[in-house]
């Protein structure tokens, strides 16, 4: 297939919303909740969902390597601006792909300020990841975004939108301004999300203007539910209150979930493993969510169908799973990181941490314990610390009023020089190259290092041994839906 990119016809407004779908796939990592893992899902009738972190690099990268299939250029041919999805090809497609272990070309690091070709590298990668997971059937597809990204957050949804996302679910934070963001981007109007300047005397935001991009290319688009994640009700109170920056609806997300999770509430404390020790206060009353009149679902230990009945009974619509879609075959976990994770299942050996040194954002993160990848400390000891994809350094103000950037897992004498705590360097690992090198993604360095994985699953995995049991040889998402569409009588019947 060549590079070239032909006319689309207009993208299609979304048709009416459906009954909500009581399975939800998580929105895991760096496109290990990728387009194929979301389609299936989503032919199967439940929500499928992409990750939307990061979807610039995926694309650059995947290009790069020749994009084998032809799949990102088949949805960049239906990009409604065939100039900008040109511009794109034409700086990263390499025909039949970049020779082996030579490094990646770099894009452009998130800023308050990012240029043209940062914009349009984010809305196409971001396109074509919903476009492709939406190919071929009339299910619905959701895209996952984190609040602590938020430099990329108004680019990820319009590309997403463009593509006729279906819901939107964003958490690790507060995501009190998506609602208004998704109602400008839909009435073709700029769409701007705050951002959190550390040190900042004034306010910050970064936007993305719809016709300044697209112009005469731009389609009418319609505004997706947003769901957003959350730990617990007092949250989902505030967010409830007003309707400017009222959900459409929850996902209450208790802590062994996988990926970032929230803090304790109060001072934390780690237990003689080093693991933060939730209790009480860390639990949502599901009576007060039940109340609130919007739908909800629970995550976080609701991967048998025991839960999802449980969840059900509780009012809530279903569950959001996670890890046992991350293990399924049509994830974009590479085959060796999946196949070392199902043997950890099959030995009985597999173990999961809540690191809260880990993620630079400050929030705890699960780490897998995997051989020869970040979990290992001499592994994590022997790797060069740098920060060259930066989607989770921290922008703050310097003294004479500059906007810099700074990451808690770059070099220790950097991230000091730029006015940053020597205590919060420590045990951070470099997440954004690690969850790039967990989809065969990873980068390649001219000194001839390969960075390492670290994945992440959540800490509850009583439903991926019952399946392990099931599919010694491992299993496919419908395989994960019909053990988990079990604990619906009306489903399991049907």
């Amino acid at each position: 297939m060549t590079a070239a990119v032909v006319q689309p016809a207009d993208v299609a407004t979304a048709p009416p919303r459906r009954a909500h779908p009581p399975i939800i796939q998580g929105g895991m990592g760096v496109a290990v909740s990728g387009w194929r893992l979301a389609r299936e899902v989503s032919r199967a009738g439940q929500l499928g969902v992409v990750s939307g972190t990061a979807m610039d690099a995926v694309l650059s990268r995947v290009l790069q390597d020749g994009d084998p299939g032809g799949h990102y250029r088949r949805a960049m041919a239906a990009f409604p601006h065939p100039e900008m999805a040109q511009r794109v090809l034409t700086r990263f497609f390499v025909e039949g792909g970049k020779p082996a272990g030579a490094p990646y070309r770099p894009v452009p690091k998130l800023s308050l300020k990012p240029s043209q070709a940062t914009q349009e590298l984010s809305v196409v990668g971001n396109f074509a990841e919903v476009w492709l997971a939406k190919e071929g059937h009339d299910g619905v597809v959701g895209i996952n975004c984190l609040e602590k990204v938020q430099m990329a957050t108004p680019t990820a949804l319009f590309g997403a939108m463009l593509a006729g996302v279906d819901y939107v679910l964003m958490g690790a934070g507060i995501p009190r301004e998506i609602p208004a963001l998704l109602r400008a981007l839909a009435a073709g109007l700029p769409g701007r999300v705050s951002v959190d300047v550390d040190g900042g005397t004034q306010p910050h935001h970064v936007e993305v203007d719809p016709v300044a991009l697209l112009g005469d290319h731009l389609p009418s688009l319609t505004k997706p539910d947003f769901l957003a994640i959350i730990s617990v009700d007092p949250l989902a109170l505030y967010l409830n209150r007003d309707p400017e920056i009222r959900p459409d609806g929850f996902v209450v997300e208790r802590p062994p979930a996988g990926g970032h999770s929230a803090p304790p509430r109060g001072r934390m404390q780690l237990d003689e493993g080093g693991e933060p020790v939730y209790g009480a206060r860390d639990e949502a009353r599901l009576e007060t969510m039940a109340s609130l009149g919007l739908p909800f679902w629970l995550a976080g230990a609701y991967s048998t169908p025991d839960k999802v009945a449980e969840a059900q009974a509780a009012g809530a619509v279903g569950v959001q799973v996670g890890t046992l879609f991350a293990l399924s075959s049509e994830s974009g976990l590479t085959d060796d990181a999946r196949g070392q994770l199902l043997d950890g299942l099959r030995s009985g050996d597999l173990t999961v941490r809540n690191d809260p040194r880990a993620s630079p954002t400050g929030f705890p993160f699960k780490v897998a314990d995997l051989p020869d990848t970040m979990s290992e400390p001499d592994v994590y000891a022997a790797r060069p610390r740098l920060c060259d994809l930066s989607y989770l350094r921290q922008p703050y103000e310097r003294e004479d009023g500059v906007i810099g950037y700074r990451c808690a897992s770059e070099p220790v004498d950097m991230y000091v020089k730029k006015g940053g705590d020597l205590a919060g360097t420590v045990g951070r690992k470099c997440l954004c190259n690690g969850l790039m090198a967990n989809i065969g993604l990873g980068q390649h360095r001219r000194d001839g290092y390969v960075e390492d994985s670290l994945v992440t699953l959540g800490q509850d995995l009583d439903g991926a041994r019952e399946l392990i049991r099931k599919h010694p040889d491992g299993w496919s998402a419908t395989d994960a839906l019909e053990y988990l569409l079990a604990g619906i009588p009306a489903a399991a019947g049907s």
